[in-house]
């Protein structure tokens, strides 16, 4: 197990800032999955952590020692690669078995640890075959395999089944949480995809532009992004976003949104939080995750009326296009609560599951209703 911190951390690649003042702990037994658009600067920042990068600025500790001037050979630090990168001429067990190998360990040491991580991959039937007798799974956890042997100080791991087939991709996030959780070890995870990072962390890392936007679980990041980047990057389908303003209507407070003088009533607390937070007029968005709009198939008290749209039936759940006020809002409903395109419903916006975010600077208002 490893402690791994990052303390301002800098990298160009010629006038490209890759990575912008990055500040980051990991803690002994944590799974952190680095989230963030290609080019974000997520791979670079865990190849500087490998020592496959330099860096132009900051420190990179394992264990609370500087190592940014060691070779990758010198940090005790294993790196599974996108690409599976094996010996196409070796059986499964030498590769597995050829890190080991080259460090010269006795051959019945070699079998031991083979045989042994064979066996928490559930690959010890395998170990006699060729890749190209392998499927792209059984091929990574080979990798995989290749890695752990070396029982390193940390995992770190990049886009490792971004190559395979959506139900192989299912099945591998749960063998390498399982993974995880029975070796004990840190690991840093990197991926484009939001269902990997929400289902696999610990904690989340979300990149952008090289710079840290929000650090947290799958929780925080999710129901308390810290800004609209984050808001409409995790999750799916995601958050909707509409330029708001709000104002006093008797005891309740108004939140209109486009340009139509659509309003919904939210508590009356929420003009005061607003002002208490900095919020500026024409300087206001207002976000909703589709499960925060309510769609009723009657009218009811606080509910307006709208016509359905496209809708995406998913099986558990449907998605359902709205037009309100001149955007197009997205709910998430039951399956065949609405039945088509053109059907008139009713709908409002949920106040506990709404968030506020300055338009200019993008940043959370951190308003709790």
């Amino acid at each position: 197990m490893t402690h791994i911190e990052l303390r301002g951390v800098e990298k160009h690649f010629g006038a490209l800032h890759v990575i912008n003042d990055m500040n980051l702990v990991i803690e002994d037994n944590e799974f952190v999955v680095f989230l963030g658009q290609s080019g974000c600067g997520k791979t670079t920042t865990l190849r500087a952590i490998a020592g496959l990068e330099t860096i132009d600025e900051g420190d990179i500790l394992l264990d609370g020692k500087p190592v940014q001037h060691l070779k990758a050979a010198d940090r005790d630090i294993a790196f599974v690669f996108q690409s599976f990168s094996l010996y196409p001429h070796l059986t499964a067990f030498e590769n597995i078995a050829f890190p080991l190998k080259a460090m010269r360990f006795a051959r019945a040491d070699i079998e031991e640890r083979v045989r042994s991580v064979a066996k928490i991959l559930q690959i010890t039937d395998l170990l006699e075959k060729r890749p190209s007798a392998l499927s792209g799974g059984d091929m990574q956890r080979v990798a995989i395999g290749r890695a752990l042997v070396r029982q390193p100080k940390a995992m770190l791991m990049d886009e490792p089944i971004g190559a395979l087939d959506a139900k192989l991709r299912e099945e591998m996030r749960a063998e390498i949480k399982r993974l995880h959780i029975k070796q004990g070890s840190t690991t840093i995870y990197v991926t484009h995809d939001q269902v990997e990072a929400m289902s696999l962390a610990d904690r989340i890392v979300i990149m952008h532009e090289g710079i840290l936007q929000q650090v947290g679980t799958p929780e925080e990041v999710y129901q308390r992004p810290a800004n609209i980047f984050v808001a409409q990057f995790v999750g799916s389908p995601v958050m909707n976003m509409v330029a708001a303003d709000v104002g006093e209507k008797g005891k309740k407070a108004r939140v209109g949104i486009g340009g139509n003088g659509v309003t919904f009533e939210f508590p009356a607390e929420t003009t005061n939080k607003l002002s208490a937070a900095g919020a500026q007029p024409g300087d206001l968005s207002l976000g909703v995750r589709p499960e925060g709009v309510l769609i009723s198939p009657t009218a009811e008290p606080g509910y307006i009326e709208v016509t359905a749209g496209i809708i995406e039936p998913l099986g558990s759940h449907d998605i359902v296009d709205l037009e309100i006020g001149g955007d197009m809002i997205r709910a998430r409903t039951p399956s065949g609560l609405v039945s088509g395109p053109g059907q008139q419903v009713w709908a409002r916006i949920d106040p506990v599951q709404a968030h506020f975010f300055e338009t200019g600077s993008g940043r959370s208002l951190e308003i709790a209703l």
